[in-house]
């Protein structure tokens, strides 16, 4: 395989753990508040930003000054990201003399002025087909009444074609216009309203990585209306650029608020000898409606997509078994599950550290999930 591949992680279980707890606590209430959440708030930026300036105002100080998260960087140049392919050179009595192969009709559709224009997609579909004939033409009583010269010309055509197969299936993906746009730095991050699944774009990525799988399969038939139909739903908005934006936002804003927090504490905590007082009561209130209730509801979600969205680009890219190292890299850097630098790996370690500050606000103020008595840590 010409590319790394990419392994998957999770976070430690007692991460899980800690997070699991606190969603039952407050499933109920996070659901009404998330609810209000998607009226109020316009843009993930608009409540992560107030959900940092209530934190502050109830602990008397100031409140982060929001920084840009960084943009995804451009998606590589169509020279990177697409293989060179040699043209197949065939003279008319060339192609005459494999008339009985069944490519005549083919190879002219394909240099028709309408061929020469075709999308990526419909390009890779006449690739399988020219394959397929010559493979059935080769197994077949047809290539016995072939001369030597012919004979040898075929086998040669059908070798250079079987190697290039995976090459033009990868072409097609990569110079469409519905997958570059994927990756468009001209994006926004999701908001708190849309929580709707990825139902119908995962079902393209799949469909897509079937196709890959099964292009050397002579019994499966590739659809062009079913694969211009799911190219057709990924065009209609850059799934994979507004998630890793969203991740990117997400780390940025909570970094930020627990490099405030953190401070804070290294200055005095919230509470002295594990009891709580009307401070630590009203943070407990903002922690509960606006941490649990909208961020907390949003992450989940994001988690879950982003999760499922990358793992499904990362099982079709391995599909393919060839890459191109600008492919590759941009793969490990920005689309990984497992590199610690990834977006994905940030967001879940700036959650993390700010799940943790807030574990321990609660344990010095005997407060920790679980616990009816404030009996300090």
């Amino acid at each position: 395989m010409a590319h790394q591949q990419v392994s998957r992680t999770r976070p430690n279980a007692g991460f899980v753990e800690l997070i699991m707890r606190i969603e039952r606590m407050t499933m109920l209430a996070g659901a009404l508040t998330l609810l209000a959440a998607c009226d109020r708030h316009e843009s993930a930026d608009a409540m992560l930003i107030d959900y940092q300036q209530r934190v502050s105002n109830v602990l008397d100080i100031e409140a982060p000054t929001p920084q840009s998260p960084p943009n995804i960087p451009r998606f590589p140049d169509r020279q990177e990201r697409l293989f060179e392919i040699a043209p197949t050179r065939l003279g008319m009595l060339d192609v005459y003399a494999l008339r009985e192969c069944q490519i005549i009709s083919l190879v002219a559709e394909r240099n028709s002025q309408l061929g020469k224009v075709a999308t990526a997609s419909q390009h890779w579909l006449y690739e399988l087909e020219l394959w397929r004939r010559l493979r059935h033409c080769w197994n077949t009583p047809a290539v016995q009444r072939l001369d030597g010269e012919d004979r040898t010309q075929l086998r040669q055509l059908l070798q250079d074609k079987t190697e290039q197969l995976p090459k033009a299936s990868w072409n097609a993906l990569f110079d469409s216009s519905e997958w570059v746009k994927n990756f468009s730095r001209v994006s926004t991050p999701l908001s708190p309203a849309e929580t709707a699944s990825l139902g119908d774009d995962l079902a393209a990525l799949a469909y897509l990585r079937h196709m890959v799988l099964n292009q050397y399969n002579p019994a499966w038939t590739p659809e062009s209306g079913r694969l211009e139909a799911h190219l057709q739903i990924l065009r209609q908005q850059p799934s994979t650029a507004r998630l890793l934006r969203s991740l990117l936002l997400v780390t940025q804003r909570l970094d930020e608020l627990s490099h405030s927090l953190e401070t804070r504490l290294a200055e005095r905590p919230v509470c002295y000898n594990g009891h709580p007082n009307p401070r630590a009561e009203t943070l407990h209130n903002v922690f509960i409606n606006y941490f649990i209730g909208e961020v907390q509801a949003y992450l989940a979600s994001l988690d879950r997509q982003s999760r499922a969205w990358l793992s499904a680009v990362d099982s079709l890219l391995d599909a393919y078994g060839v890459s191109r190292p600008s492919v590759t890299a941009y793969r490990l850097a920005w689309l990984s599950l497992d590199t610690p630098q990834a977006p994905w790996q940030q967001f879940h370690a700036a959650t993390q550290r700010h799940v943790e500050l807030w574990q321990r606000i609660w344990r010095s103020c005997g407060m920790m999930p679980g616990k009816k008595d404030p009996d300090g840590a």
